[in-house]
């Protein structure tokens, strides 16, 4: 059962849509559940003035995604990348166990986003974002691989 938050979310989505014009994008999913997600950011002064998302998922993924965006916007790069899944969960009042990895791909995916926005700008990219998109494109192989063993 979902809480009133994660339906509220999942039901009216906050800032949902692509963004033409991103400086930063981030792509994720998870290869167990097949939720796929993008998220968009457009950086002005090293803060997120204004971030999307489109999920392909659960309702879970959709809420999480929304979630993340309506905390990140507004925050400096280096505060989108301290935000923890469980800071999303505890905001959309709980998740099943079974669907706290949404909670984490929607935090990968803005991690994913701020790398990619450092990446385009060829600023230095910290240890732990670097090991962390190491992380994230692996498990992109792996639903990759699973993609093409199914046709």
């Amino acid at each position: 059962m979902y809480s009133k938050d994660v339906m509220e979310h999942f039901m009216h989505p906050r800032n949902v849509g692509e963004m033409a014009d991103a400086d930063g994008v981030g792509e994720v999913g998870n290869p167990v559940c097949g939720d796929i997600m993008w998220i968009y950011i457009k950086v002005k002064d090293d803060r997120i003035e204004d971030i999307k998302f489109k999920t392909l998922g659960c309702a879970a993924a959709i809420a999480t995604s929304s979630k993340v965006t309506e905390l990140a916007k507004g925050k400096t790069l280096d505060e989108a990348l301290n935000m923890s899944n469980r800071q999303i969960v505890d905001s959309l009042g709980g998740l099943p166990p079974v669907k706290i990895h949404c909670s984490l791909l929607a935090i990968d995916g803005l991690k994913e986003a701020v790398y990619d926005f450092l990446n385009k700008k060829g600023r230095p990219v910290s240890e732990k974002l670097e090991k962390e998109h190491r992380r994230i494109n692996a498990e992109k192989r792996e639903i990759e691989a699973h993609t093409h063993d199914d046709r």
